[in-house]
């Protein structure tokens, strides 16, 4: 009989040491632990398939008792791996102040399309809970009028269960911030993403924010610190940090053009927000005119974020030569879509061609030269065109000006030269080039500029004038009275003088000079001059 160690030679042959007592028991020691293992994550699975419906039931009560009203929560599950997930869909927080808020249609407080967290299981054992991070999507939060806020107070976490969240990421939110004012609508606030770190009651939360502006079209980029809420009165809640909006549309905006970029920073309460900042639009326009101009402001604005209604103080602007400052407010209403929009401006360094491009089509600018204005502008809420909406009431002052159109300037130089007893140097071609000077109280809307007390002055002349120009060109319509320094037969040579000397005495004023009703009519491409004998009208 051949032996052991003979046979394990043999080819093809291989035989195993007998397992050894020991052995069998480690074996049976580990199979064991892994049929408990199996056993324990069956039972956990089942417990917990178990368990959903009444941890469901158990977190809609707890959140009824703490909010004092409904609440909705469509679906729940719960799993382990890696530490314990919850997941959850359609939450609904109804408020306190709903005369009924068993009623179909009532408004949610708080309302969360899905939401999803992972957690160790040791934390949830502690006495403040601590999660790393939580995923919401579709958030949507009604903040009550104030005086309707007392079942925001258990949202600082004022009960048993306090909790600390290191990170919480939301996508695709709504804030709406209802307001008691009469004649206001609600605020609300598109927030694209949201990334909030150190969630904990009573702590200030540092976060990142992307809110979708709906006019002009674009993204609002933030960072900063929001909190602690004061529930009590959410106007004295802190806010700080800085924004950047590029690339913004302004095409949606009826009557103006242009892409606009703004960068700048803020502090204060919600209620009272400080802002100051810098906008640049290079292509910015007006639609009634065309013009592209280059438009860049510095601002200091307090803004109340809890309607909307921002306070300009001052915003400084300047576009090609012309720079100018305007304080005022831009007011949200509720009868009509939009904001009224109500400034003082001063122009402080301006220049009469630089207004007109951007306001009017006539190219090139009638008129070129200083321009001191003071001015209140208007306008109203609503989708129509902005330059429609559009009022200016004020006063300017044009130094030194001269008229592009040649026609309008030929005309001026000789009226010039002939109201100072020169009648002959008007007959020869010159390039007097005579500065005019215009001072006076004008109203603009609806497209048309039109003056209740206009002053034309040049060298031997002086103008009174009412009238209207449409800011497209189309449109004079200039009626006065002219005042000479030379009589009218002193105004022309040859036989003309001489017809004229009997009927200087009937156009004199005080004995001296000559007083003549004039019009000015036709359009900016085709003026017309003359007497205006027939305009009734009285001095100006």
């Amino acid at each position: 009989m051949p032996s052991p160690q003979a046979s394990a030679e043999v080819p093809g042959i291989y035989l195993v040491p007998k397992p050894t007592r020991r052995s069998h028991k480690w074996r049976w020691i580990i199979a064991s632990l892994l049929l408990v293992a199996l056993g324990m994550i069956v039972w956990i699975r089942i417990t917990l398939a178990r368990a959903e419906p009444l941890l469901r039931a158990k977190i809609v009560e707890t959140l009824s008792s703490r909010f004092h009203s409904r609440v909705e929560l469509a679906d729940l599950h719960v799993w382990i791996a890696n530490g314990l997930h919850i997941q959850g869909k359609g939450l609904k927080i109804f408020g306190v102040t709903d005369p009924n808020p068993y009623a179909p249609g009532v408004q949610p407080l708080i309302e969360v399309g899905e939401f999803d967290f992972q957690s160790d299981v040791r934390s949830l054992l502690r006495e403040r809970i601590h999660i790393n991070t939580v995923h919401v999507t579709g958030l949507a939060m009604n903040i009550p009028p104030k005086g309707e806020r007392r079942q925001m107070t258990t949202l600082q976490g004022h009960g048993k269960i306090r909790m600390n969240v290191d990170q919480f990421v939301c996508s695709d939110a709504k804030l709406v911030i209802n307001t008691a004012k009469p004649g206001k609508l609600p605020l609300e606030f598109d927030i694209k993403s949201l990334v909030m770190k150190d969630v904990g009651p009573g702590e200030p939360m540092p976060f990142v924010a992307v809110l979708t502006n709906p006019k002009p079209v674009g993204d609002i980029w933030s960072t900063g610190v929001f909190g602690s809420l004061n529930e009590e009165n959410i106007r004295d809640t802190p806010v700080q940090g800085t924004y950047s909006f590029t690339n913004a549309d302004l095409g949606p905006l009826k009557g103006i053009a242009g892409i606009l970029s703004s960068e700048g920073k803020y502090t204060g309460a919600l209620g009272r927000i400080e802002v100051e900042g810098h906008t640049d639009t290079p292509d910015f326009r007006l639609d009634v005119a065309g013009h592209r101009v280059p438009l860049h402001t510095e601002f200091h604005a307090l803004v109340d974020g809890t309607d909307g209604d921002t306070y300009l103080q001052p915003v400084k602007a300047r576009f090609l030569r012309t720079s100018f400052t305007a304080t005022g407010k831009v007011v949200r209403t509720k009868d009509e879509p939009g904001h009224d929009i109500e400034l003082h401006v001063v122009l402080d360094r301006a220049f009469i061609e630089d207004l007109l491009k951007l306001g009017v089509k006539t190219d090139p600018p009638l008129l070129s030269g200083p321009v001191a204005m003071t001015t209140s502008l208007s306008i109203r809420p609503g989708n129509g065109d902005v330059a429609d909406r559009l009022k200016l009431a004020g006063t300017f002052h044009v130094h030194q000006g001269h008229f592009s159109n040649d026609k309008i300037q030929n005309s001026i130089d000789s009226l010039s030269l002939r109201s100072q007893g020169e009648p002959k140097l008007a007959q020869q071609d010159s390039d007097a080039n005579v500065p005019s000077d215009l001072a006076g109280t004008f109203r603009m809307g609806d497209g048309i500029l039109s003056f209740s007390a206009l002053q034309f002055t040049i060298p031997g002349t002086k103008a009174n004038m009412t009238g209207e120009y449409s800011l497209d060109g189309k449109t004079f319509d200039i009626h006065g009275k002219l005042k000479l320094h030379a009589k009218l037969s002193q105004m022309t040579t040859g036989w003309k003088s001489i017809v004229l000397k009997p009927v200087d005495p009937f156009f004199a004023k005080h004995g001296a000079g000559t007083e003549l009703p004039f019009k000015v009519t036709g359009t900016n491409n085709e003026p017309h001059f003359g007497l205006d004998f027939g305009h009734k009208s009285h001095e100006p």
